[in-house]
């Protein structure tokens, strides 16, 4: 019943950046941001550090995506800078161990189609996320 409630976040990263160009993304500069890396711990899968948000005091975690997924994506949009990932806590609900979980892919370097430079490209989505992977029982 709940399987199709597991989607890997692994496949859901590579969607949500691939999304990113047909959707309106933020944009900057293609200079690199400070926060670039610097403290990010390297994760493979975003659910680690949706995991962390979760526990966290303030909600929050901060990774740079590394491996396979980071690579095609990089290949994908000629980009060789790091992909990071922000998880930060929108609310946290009754449930213990369950919160609503804004999670925010970015990189810098970006090159899409027709575009005459390459620039900070991001998604952003919102998941209700508990420990144990699944969703809360209620949104209260």
């Amino acid at each position: 019943m709940t399987q199709h409630l597991r989607t890997p976040i692994k496949v859901i990263s590579i969607t949500a950046m691939a999304m990113a160009v047909n959707c309106q993304a933020q944009t900057q500069t293609p200079e690199r941001s400070p926060e670039t890396s610097v403290g990010r711990m390297p994760v493979k899968d975003a659910r680690v550090l949706m995991v962390m948000a979760l526990q966290a005091p303030d909600g929050k975690a901060h990774g740079t995506l590394t491996g396979e997924s980071a690579d095609a994506i990089s290949q994908r949009f000629k980009a060789n800078t790091p992909i990071s990932i922000d998880v930060t806590t929108d609310k946290r609900y009754r449930q213990p161990g369950c919160s609503r979980l804004k999670v925010t892919f970015w990189q810098d370097g970006v090159w899409l189609p027709g575009a005459q430079a390459p620039r900070k490209q991001s998604i952003e989505f919102g998941i209700n996320y508990c420990l144990d992977g699944l969703p809360p029982k209620s949104l209260q």
